[in-house]
């Protein structure tokens, strides 16, 4: 029996029966065949970790632009933190945590420079729209590997696509990666926005902190407690009304009082005016995009515009910034 088989017939055993194991996937776009030693979801992960917009993920912005300091999260620390909360969900819960762990890892592939500030300026500007969960699914069916994708499973596919509040993946793997990714930035940016100084615990309503916990710790550890013990004998992944509740009223008090804090995002302005210029230059001048990009719309008959959000989608927030400087900024002249 090869090892990926026998790692196969262990799941059986040692998973719940809510979960989706590896030898029962949907399977991918494309067949392949199996590896000796993994199982489709551990391919899938190792995919995704070796994909290039992975990467990319380490220079590009969470909450706070450019920070100057070394332990404000990165979208890389982002991800790196869904990924190691949902799998602690997913082992306490007995699910595929391969499963999950791939979805994590995937699901925030096609977040533009500058965070959601670049995200809404895309959307502005596109005829198509952008949403990043929607680039994420393309980042891995075609933009990686100069135009062939990543082959991923359904199962994965699905739960990156369908990792945002309004959306509801089908398998409980991809519902665990949905909750842990809220409450996994509720957690990491109210801790980058107490190290900036912009908020304090004090800030936080006095019922918030009684019913959550007193400090971003205490919380986390009352959210992921409160998933568990909620989710074990259920058919979705879900958290107490109580905790719920109280979870998303703290939301919306990150969204009132960091994620449009003018000490924390006095920038974005600059950020979406320096994308809009990007934008319509390359719309301009498409042939100035990078060979990959240019042949989507020249050879493989995508929309241009397309083409030029998928291109300025995936630069780091240095890199969009330089480009921006090597187009507009006059350069000093020498003779030598």
């Amino acid at each position: 029996m090869l090892i990926r088989e026998q790692i196969e017939e262990n799941e059986r055993q040692v998973l719940d029966r809510r979960a989706v194991f590896s030898a029962d996937s949907a399977g991918r776009d494309k067949p392949e065949k199996e590896c000796d030693i993994r199982t489709c979801f551990m391919r899938d992960r190792d995919r995704i970790v070796h994909c290039k917009s992975f990467r990319r993920l380490k220079d590009k912005t969470q909450v706070f632009l450019s920070p100057q300091g070394d332990h404000y999260r990165t979208r890389m620390m982002h991800t790196l933190e869904v990924s190691q909360t949902a799998r602690t969900v997913a082992k306490c819960l007995h699910l595929n945590e391969d499963l999950v762990e791939a979805i994590a890892l995937g699901h925030d592939l096609g977040h533009t420079p500058f965070g959601h500030a670049g995200e809404r300026a895309l959307n502005s500007l596109s005829p198509f729209g952008f949403r990043h969960y929607e680039q994420s699914i393309r980042v891995v069916e075609l933009l990686e590997k100069n135009g062939k994708g990543l082959n991923l499973t359904k199962e994965v596919r699905d739960g990156i696509l369908n990792h945002g509040t309004d959306r509801h993946p089908y398998t409980l793997e991809g519902q665990v990666v949905r909750l842990c990714d809220k409450i996994s930035y509720i957690h990491h940016d109210m801790d980058d926005a107490e190290r900036a100084g912009i908020l304090k615990e004090s800030d936080i309503p006095a019922h918030l902190r009684s019913r959550l916990g007193e400090s971003t710790r205490a919380r986390l550890n009352t959210f992921i407690h409160d998933i568990v013990r909620n989710s074990q004998e259920s058919d979705e992944i879900r958290m107490s009304e109580e905790i719920e509740s109280a979870m998303f009223e703290l939301r919306r008090f990150m969204f009132t009082n960091l994620y449009t804090n003018p000490a924390a995002k006095s920038e974005e302005s600059k950020a979406g005016e320096l994308l809009s210029a990007l934008y319509e230059w390359y719309c301009k001048y498409p042939e100035k995009m990078t060979e990959e990009y240019f042949r989507l719309y020249s050879e493989n008959g995508e929309e241009k515009e397309r083409a030029v959000c998928d291109y300025i989608s995936g630069m780091t927030d240095q890199y969009s910034i330089s480009r921006f400087n090597d187009i507009f900024i006059p350069k000093s002249w020498s003779k030598y």
